[in-house]
């Protein structure tokens, strides 16, 4: 199924291509939104190239840390990293079900494959002292005390009340990478390292022995290190804008083209990029143009064929 030569691509699918127009994290809602981005991905696909997928979880964990919270009481809590392995499993068979049939429609051989992926970070990372990430709701301080007792660390963050905060260390390797290589070569479409996947140190044996550990791992930065160890020519960068835009909000914002490495450098220099937001793609970005990649491009998802057959569409960071 695989055509010699193919480009390899990996894409990264960012949280507006799981939910629904408002937000919404509904199954139903989540399923329509899943369905249009498999589209997009189809006409990549049916351009020849290679397809590696990979996604945001954000809403999914919210919702299950939800539950976890209102069924403290009956059941014990089920740990962060099980949730960003449930929520890969969800999002990956939803996704091969609608990007399956978009292939079939366009008379594609190929079909798509699930994997649940690990990501291996450092356990002396500065993250696992310092826990600083925010993930799930706001609750009083008389129910983040409950969770307190079980081991989770809170925070007061002012009126709106308590909030869970976790780890986020720096992905260090995707552990299954040499599964989701044999898939890609055969043909598959891989949807992978959801969420940045399931964080995972070694515990002491030359990486034979891994575990898994309470945190979020930031998802650009994991499809980063995944395109390089694929050796993928693009990574594509999947938002909610068409470019990344700099002075955003001002009378002379604009939209960024072609640019090089040193410029958008500048530009990260200078505070252009949230760090909540666009700031964690253009660093994913420049890190896969520094160790090696071809091209990386940041747009929206109704331009990611665009953005893998030509350099006009979105914001293009290439190696030359």
């Amino acid at each position: 199924m695989t055509t010699p030569g193919a480009r390899r691509v990996v894409i990264a699918l960012g949280g507006n291509a799981m939910t629904g127009p408002d937000g919404s994290a509904a199954p139903g809602a989540q399923r329509d939104a899943i369905a249009v981005a498999a589209q997009h991905i189809a006409d990549v696909v049916a351009a020849g190239a290679e397809v590696v997928l990979t996604h945001g979880n954000g809403p999914q964990v919210g919702n299950l840390l939800v539950k976890n919270e209102m069924a403290a009481h009956v059941v014990p809590p089920v740990p962060l990293d099980w949730n960003v392995a449930q929520t890969q499993a969800t999002i990956a068979f939803t996704l091969a079900d609608e990007l399956d049939a978009a292939l079939q429609t366009r008379g594609l051989p190929q079909r798509t494959a699930g994997l649940v992926t690990r990501t291996l970070v450092d356990a002396d990372d500065p993250g696992f002292t310092d826990p600083s990430k925010p993930v799930g709701r706001f609750v009083s301080r008389e129910e983040a005390e409950r969770f307190i007792a079980l081991g989770q660390r809170w925070e007061d963050r002012g009126e709106k009340g308590w909030r869970r905060v976790v780890a986020s260390p720096e992905p260090r390797s995707v552990v299954d990478y040499p599964a989701i290589a044999a898939l890609a070569g055969a043909g598959f479409v891989v949807v992978c390292a959801g969420g940045g996947g399931i964080p995972v140190v070694d515990d002491g044996r030359d990486g034979q022995a891994l575990r898994g550990v309470e945190a979020v791992i930031d998802k650009d930065l994991t499809a980063a290190i995944l395109a390089h160890e694929l050796g993928a020519d693009t990574l594509v960068i999947a938002t909610d804008v068409p470019n990344v835009m700099v002075d955003f909000g001002t009378p002379t914002q604009r939209p960024l083209g072609r640019v090089t490495a040193t410029e958008l450098r500048e530009h990260a220099a200078a505070g252009q990029f949230a760090r909540g937001s666009m700031g964690p793609k253009v660093e994913a970005a420049l890190r896969f143009v520094d160790s090696g990649g071809t091209r990386s491009v940041i747009t929206s998802l109704e331009h990611i064929a665009d953005a893998v057959a030509a350099d006009d569409a979105g914001t293009v960071l290439t190696a030359r």
